[in-house]
C-alpha cells in the first residue's frame, strides 16, 4: 500500500483551515531532499506556517510538500519530502497529528527526553522567545 502520510497531511490541513486556524508543520530538516532556509532550522527541525496567508502555491503531493514564502523578507522556494514531515498542528490550540514511521518511509525521528519514538515538540511560539509551547494531540 502507498504511505498514508500525504493523505493525512492534506486532510488535516483542510480540517485546520476549515476551522479558521493556522496550520503549522514540523519538518526533519536533516533528511535528504529537504530544501528549507537553513537559517531558520533549530535542533535539526523547522516549523513552517503553511496557511494561505503565509505561502503561495502550496502543493501537498504524494511525495513532496512544496510552496514559496518569505523568510525574513526574502522570497524562498520550499520543498520537503512528505516523509520528512513529523507533525501537523493548529497554531492556536495545538490540535493535530504527530506522525510515526511507516513501512518504506523515513527512519523513526530521534526520541525526546528518553521516550523512544516520540518526536521533539515544536519550538515555542514567537521563534524561541518566552511563551508557552503548543501542545500536540492525536486526532482520531
Amino acid at each position: 500500500m502507498t504511505p498514508s502520510r500525504p493523505y493525512l497531511l492534506r486532510a488535516l490541513n483542510e480540517w485546520i483551515l476549515d476551522n479558521h486556524l493556522t496550520p503549522y508543520v514540523v519538518v526533519d530538516a536533516s533528511l535528504q531532499g529537504v530544501e528549507v532556509p537553513r537559517d531558520f532550522v533549530s535542533n535539526g527541525q523547522i516549523v513552517l506556517n503553511i496557511s494561505p496567508q503565509a505561502v503561495r502555491g502550496l502543493s501537498i503531493g504524494n511525495d513532496y510538500l512544496e510552496f514559496s514564502a518569505r523568510f525574513g523578507g526574502v522570497p524562498r522556494q520550499v520543498s520537503v519530502p512528505v516523509m520528512a514531515v513529523l507533525a501537523i498542528y493548529a497554531k492556536e490550540n495545538g490540535q493535530g497529528m504527530v506522525f510515526g514511521s511507516e513501512p518504506g518511509g523515513a527512519p523513526e525521528p530521534p526520541s525526546n527526553k528518553g521516550k523512544p519514538g516520540t518526536p521533539p515538540a515544536p519550538p515555542p511560539k514567537g521563534g524561541g522567545r518566552e511563551g508557552s509551547k503548543p501542545s500536540l494531540k492525536i486526532v482520531k
